[in-house]
């Protein structure tokens, strides 16, 4: 029943990431520790490689759609990876299971739920405010920051973040590309934002998997059940009212990193 459960679990997140582009990290992680009790760092680390392999597909297509701006993933890349493995020595060395790095997850993690929510909230309720469209000639000038370092430092707190919580693109992700790139039209943002977390993902969580903070048959489990919940999601995306769906996530965010920080 347990397995039943886990799959059930992967479907239901897949299915909501596929309706609504919310990262799946944000809403697998507290699941797992808060339903299925499993520890916050076994969470962390079988939930990237989650959010590693269900990403990939979604960037494979966009890519072949030309939506992917590389020269925005390589900057923020550049940023993140980095972050990432600097933040996988530490807890390497301190050991993923010390009581002080459960605590810092959790406090970490609900800091970074509560920022999920506010971003999932504002979007819900402001819309989509960047462009549909690039103006002719205008493709290098929107793949550019403000300034060439914001997306440096905002790829090294997300490496941070990512590899401590699991938790950081998604919503968060989408909401601060908006700012640092505000001529990239809102598809290539999600695209960017879903092009990145692969690599970050992926290095972060082989990383907790060489500390031994994977659980590979959860992952497995969750993964049969969330990739045809994705499908079905992206499928019936046009069809429910998505205002209202991020408007009950960012309140069920809300709740869940409060109780983390509770812990």
């Amino acid at each position: 029943m347990h397995d039943v459960a886990f799959i059930l679990a992967g479907f239901l997140v897949g299915t909501v990431v596929g309706l609504t582009g919310v990262g799946g990290g944000s809403l697998m992680t507290p699941i797992l520790i808060f339903v299925f009790g499993v520890k916050p760092y076994m969470a962390v680390g079988t939930d990237l490689l989650f959010a590693a392999f269900t990403k990939m597909g979604g960037t494979v297509k966009m890519a072949r759609t030309g939506l992917v701006p590389w020269r925005v993933v390589l900057h923020l890349s550049a940023g993140s990876i980095p972050a990432a493995l600097v933040t996988l020595w530490v807890l390497k060395t301190m050991g993923p299971a010390d009581p002080a790095v459960q605590h810092l997850m959790t406090s970490t993690l609900g800091v970074a739920l509560l920022l999920t929510a506010a971003a999932t909230l504002y979007k819900a309720l402001r819309g989509k405010a960047a462009p549909k469209t690039i103006a002719a000639g205008q493709e290098a000038l929107a793949a550019t920051a403000r300034h060439w370092s914001l997306p440096l430092l905002f790829g090294a707190l997300i490496g941070v973040l990512v590899s401590i919580t699991s938790v950081g693109a998604g919503a968060i992700g989408v909401t601060v590309l908006m700012v640092l790139y505000p001529l990239l039209p809102l598809p290539r943002i999600v695209a960017a934002d879903i092009a990145y977390a692969v690599p970050l993902t992926l290095v972060a969580g082989l990383g907790h998997a060489s500390i031994g903070s994977v659980d590979w048959h959860m992952l497995t489990l969750l993964l049969l059940g969330s990739l045809p919940g994705i499908w079905l999601g992206s499928h019936f995306m046009t069809r429910v009212p998505e205002r209202a769906i991020r408007s009950l996530l960012s309140l069920l965010l809300a709740y869940a990193g409060t109780k983390l920080i509770a812990i």
